[in-house]
């Protein structure tokens, strides 16, 4: 097992770490109801998906 030879200092293990980190997720709008949903999902405020209606909302 590889075992480093000298210690890293903090500034090196947090440069390696500054990429690390959560991404907003890229948001699209519904063709229907013009609401922000993920891509490839259905809308959770009005159901449709690809232009039909694909599940019933309350």
């Amino acid at each position: 097992m590889a075992v480093p030879k000298k210690k890293h200092s903090k500034s090196r293990r947090d440069r390696r770490r500054s990429q690390w980190k959560a991404k907003t997720p890229n948001l699209g709008e519904c063709s229907n109801c013009q609401e922000l949903k993920l891509p490839h999902r259905v809308c959770p405020s009005c159901g449709h998906y690809d232009g039909r209606q694909a599940k019933a909302v309350k």
